[in-house]
């Protein structure tokens, strides 16, 4: 179903490039808020920026996808080194679309890693490429859509261990 997870992880930096690797995957496609930062932070997790290096040096090509601004975007991208999407519109994968011809992959060589099943999780299965999903580093959102969204989410993280699935840590 395009609403459950395929993989679900504690945070960002459980993903591994060995486990990117048995998947066929070669470049990631990063959600920011509650992804790699905390909802509407600048600030990046000293444990995010090892991860991030640990991506590049195992040759993982890296770019942020969102639905944020280019103001909101634009100085975190700029300040951690990736290109960047704003304005994504996931979970239409417009968004996605740029980032596979910017980043020269076909869909199997690509993931899209974020925190969110109606937008993250639904984009890349409209899109048809794997959903890394990763729990939300804070509890708190400002969104209130956002907030909404996530009192829908827990049926689909609940048949996705229903399954079978596991946490990856």
């Amino acid at each position: 179903m395009l609403l459950t997870p395929e993989y679900i992880f504690k945070n960002v930096e459980a993903i591994t490039p060995a486990f990117l690797q048995q998947l066929g995957v070669t470049a990631l496609v990063l959600d920011v808020d509650n992804t790699l930062t905390g909802d509407g932070s600048q600030q990046l997790d000293d444990s995010v920026s090892a991860w991030l290096d640990t991506m590049r040096a195992s040759g993982v090509s890296l770019t942020i996808v969102s639905n944020n601004t280019d103001r909101r975007v634009r100085p975190f991208a700029t300040r951690i080194g990736l290109a960047w999407v704003p304005m994504a519109c996931k979970p239409l994968p417009i968004g996605l679309m740029v980032a596979r011809r910017r980043l020269g992959v076909t869909r199997h060589q690509m993931a899209m890693v974020g925190d969110q099943i109606f937008t993250d999780r639904l984009a890349a299965g409209l899109f048809g490429i794997r959903c890394l999903y990763v729990m939300p580093r804070t509890p708190h959102e400002k969104n209130r859509g956002v907030r909404l969204k996530r009192k829908l989410e827990p049926p689909f993280i609940r048949k996705y261990f229903e399954k079978g699935g596991k946490l990856y840590e």
